[in-house]
């Protein structure tokens, strides 16, 4: 077992976008309120998706992605690298699933590390090195450790529900939901927009920093930084062979996997949702660097 570092950046940044997505939501409801819509209805609609998304987010995400859990018996060389690392870790250990793509990538999904599964692509296997796959396996850990799946999942509730409102807007302005000023009615899908926004760029900002996180907790619990950098390279320069239609069946879950799946050309949608890569492996050489300077 080796002494988890508390990454303070991390943490204070997960609270930070909460406590901000909250206060931006509570604004969102004060003022639906003001103008009235019925707001007790919407608050009710979005607690029912909270609990519904805390208690089965894991469950839907393996089903969007067709990924199969799979035994110990059935893939024992998955589960014997993963049960050396956690043991290294001091966390239970995930269960493991299999989604059948040739897009190589890798993902954790989970309320917990009691309820998390980590799920790797057969592109990925048939990829890799069993150390780079090691490497890879000990980022999707350390992202079940830090426990940032939950807070990715729960931030991104708000983001849904004012997407939701967004595109109801119109369902919230009829009947005795309309507000009381009916020339305000246009108020509402202007400020679900800007709840949206704000929420997604928030995501976005704290999904990058995670990523930083989780590359560090991998290099810390196989001792080869270099292997991930190896592993990333790799991952990234298959991407850019795969065809544009089988990347958006997956791209809506880019925020949970080790390398975003991008179908289009836009250099903003990998900023936003990931460290680029180079920044990534330079990350990865430094602290490669420190940890040969305490072994001298």
């Amino acid at each position: 077992m080796v002494r988890w570092p508390r990454d303070r950046g991390l943490q204070a940044r997960m609270m930070g976008t909460l406590f901000l997505l909250a206060l931006v939501y509570f604004i969102f409801i004060t003022v639906l309120a003001f103008i009235g819509v019925d707001s007790l209805l919407i608050v009710v609609v979005m607690v029912i998706i909270l609990l519904l998304q805390y208690f089965f987010s894991d469950q839907l995400v393996l089903l969007s992605m067709g990924a199969r859990v799979v035994s110990e018996q059935e893939e024992p060389h998955l589960y014997e690298t993963l049960t050396r690392l956690c043991a290294i870790a001091d966390i239970t250990r995930p269960k493991i699933a299999i989604v059948d793509k040739a897009v190589p990538n890798a993902f954790a999904t989970g309320r917990n590390p009691q309820h998390s599964v980590i799920a790797v692509t057969t592109g990925l296997l048939s990829m890799l090195n069993q150390d780079e796959l090691e490497a890879v396996i000990a980022h999707e850990l350390s992202h079940v450790k830090n426990r940032d799946v939950m807070i990715i999942t729960l931030a991104s509730l708000i983001s849904t529900a004012a997407f939701f409102i967004f595109r109801n807007s119109f369902m919230f302005t009829q009947g005795g939901g309309r507000s009381r000023d009916q020339n305000l009615w246009f108020v509402i899908p202007i400020l679900a927009a800007s709840v949206w926004a704000t929420s997604f760029l928030l995501i976005k900002a704290l999904s990058r920093y995670r990523e930083f996180s989780a590359d560090r907790g991998s290099a810390i619990l196989t001792g080869r930084p270099s292997q991930l950098a190896s592993a990333l390279m790799k991952i990234s320069g298959q991407i850019k062979h795969i065809p544009t239609t089988d990347l958006r069946e997956i791209e809506g879950m880019n925020a949970f996997f080790i390398i975003p799946a991008i179908s289009g050309t836009s250099i903003m949608d990998l900023v936003a949702t990931h460290p680029s890569v180079e920044q990534r492996i330079a990350a990865l050489e430094r602290i490669e660097r420190e940890m040969e300077g305490h072994v001298v």
